[in-house]
């Protein structure tokens, strides 16, 4: 079996499932991805990283949450072959030895589902995203930082420094700007970075005061 994440959350890559499935294919294993920081959003109806790679047929098994873009909502699931999902509900110690989750939690995950499949209330939604992501991305580019990832709302600014990626953040919580900063063990040593994600639910305003927030730290810190 070959495992891998959909999305790298850390660095905001997604994964080049086209070039693992050739090599899953070549060695006739099977392929699982966890989905987590895909799923809703990714891909052109937001069925996840296959989709978007075109190879949701290729993909054995998906992990994957009914929090982050599905509203936050606790709680996950597993995809695949009935015969997997059967063996599963009758082995898995986890869900074995775990609570039902609560109606309402299930209520809610459908509910969002639905409007993720509807291309109604989809389509705005994801537009204003990739919008929010492409001005975040191009406005702190020139203003010279450095950024990973590429074609997610997740992005990194990177600082190397575990000590500046810490000020930062807190001089941006002081800001209203609620970001992480993470170091090593997280992340490997010197590559320590803040993880900005991004939301369909900023406005434009937000955005660019976000980034201007960002710019001002990054000049009290000169680290731009």
């Amino acid at each position: 079996m070959v495992v891998t994440d959909g999305v790298f959350s850390m660095d905001g890559n997604i994964a080049p499932l086209r070039d693992i499935c050739d090599v899953v294919e070549q060695h006739d294993a099977i392929l699982l991805v966890d989905d987590a920081h895909a799923t809703g959003f990714v891909g052109d109806t937001g069925r996840g990283t296959g989709e978007y790679g075109n190879v949701i047929d290729r993909v054995h098994i998906v992990n994957s949450t009914l929090g982050k873009a599905l509203g936050g909502a606790s709680g996950g699931y597993t995809t695949g072959h009935p015969l997997l999902v059967s063996m599963l509900r009758n082995t898995s110690r986890p869900y074995l030895f775990s609570n039902t989750l609560a109606p309402s939690v299930v209520g809610a995950a459908a509910a969002a589902i639905d409007l993720v499949r509807d291309a109604k209330t989809r389509r705005p939604l994801l537009d204003q995203l990739w919008s929010n992501a492409a001005l975040f991305r191009s406005r702190m580019q020139d203003a010279g930082f450095v950024l990973a990832g590429k074609d997610h709302a997740i992005i990194p600014v990177m600082l190397g420094d575990a000590r500046v990626a810490t000020q930062m953040a807190d001089r941006l919580l002081a800001r209203g700007i609620y970001v992480i900063g993470f170091s090593y063990p997280v992340v490997p040593k010197d590559r320590a970075r803040i993880r900005v994600q991004l939301s369909a639910a900023h406005s434009t305003d937000q955005v660019n005061y976000a980034v201007d927030s960002f710019v001002e730290v990054g000049r009290e810190l000169n680290v731009i």
